[in-house]
């Protein structure tokens, strides 16, 4: 059986907007039926533990799709949310693969959280599944390889667009545009156009534009898992 670490935001403001912000709805409730439905066992972890903040926005009715709903209708799905685990509690040894879904928050909180970034180099140094869509690549962006290299550094990424950002209006309020923070970091970055789904593999490393991308990065996750010795 897979053993799939899923690591929520703990982040709940929108900048100096005033307003809340959290985990994208979509990027949690798609995957995590994709891996329980392959029968994976998935643990759902945030830097505070406990409750992670939902982004209001990603409650909207218009954002909702069938696994929305089914999460929403799902009591142990719920329970197990409201129950996260703390971040600095788990070990990358007891998991197969590790996936960050989206939503404004973690480029707040994830972005520079040690905790975090020594996990994914864990993951990264033995040879395990690293996944990431939507604003949640921006956690990969200060992990390094055994080398001291950066892990995106030459390596085909992607994650929410300037224009993305731009269209919803936050440009000026989030910290780091994800796009750009990847070039920086030397990353090979590409995408598609704005909402379409778009998805990138590099060996170990899966990530996905937005949410439309969030199913299609935990289907390559299972393929990837599939595909080890």
């Amino acid at each position: 059986m897979n053993r799939i670490l899923v690591v929520l935001t703990s982040h709940n403001q929108l900048g100096d907007t005033g307003r809340p912000t959290g985990f994208w709805l979509e990027e949690l409730a798609a995957p995590y039926y994709v891996f329980k439905d392959a029968g994976a066992e998935i643990t759902l972890a945030s830097p505070k533990g406990g409750q992670p903040p939902l982004d209001p926005k990603s409650d909207d009715p218009g954002a909702q799709t069938e696994a929305t709903r089914r999460f929403k209708a799902d009591s142990a799905a719920n329970a197990a949310l409201a129950a996260t685990a703390r971040l600095d509690s788990l070990s990358a040894g007891d998991f197969d693969a590790v996936f960050y879904p989206g939503g404004h928050g973690p480029l707040w909180d994830l972005v520079d959280n040690k905790v975090s970034i020594q996990l994914i180099e864990d993951f990264w140094a033995t040879n395990k599944i690293v996944s990431a869509v939507c604003h949640a690549p921006i956690a990969l962006v200060n992990a390094h390889d055994e080398n001291g290299e950066h892990i995106v550094k030459g390596r085909e990424v992607t994650g929410f667009t300037n224009s993305e950002e731009e269209a919803v209006g936050l440009t000026k309020v989030v910290p780091l545009l994800v796009e750009d923070t990847m070039i920086a970091r030397g990353a090979k970055y590409s995408k598609a156009d704005d909402w379409q789904p778009y998805t990138c593999q590099d060996g170990n490393l899966i990530t996905g534009q937005n949410p439309a991308s969030s199913e299609a990065v935990a289907t390559l996750v299972l393929a990837a898992l599939d595909q080890r010795p």
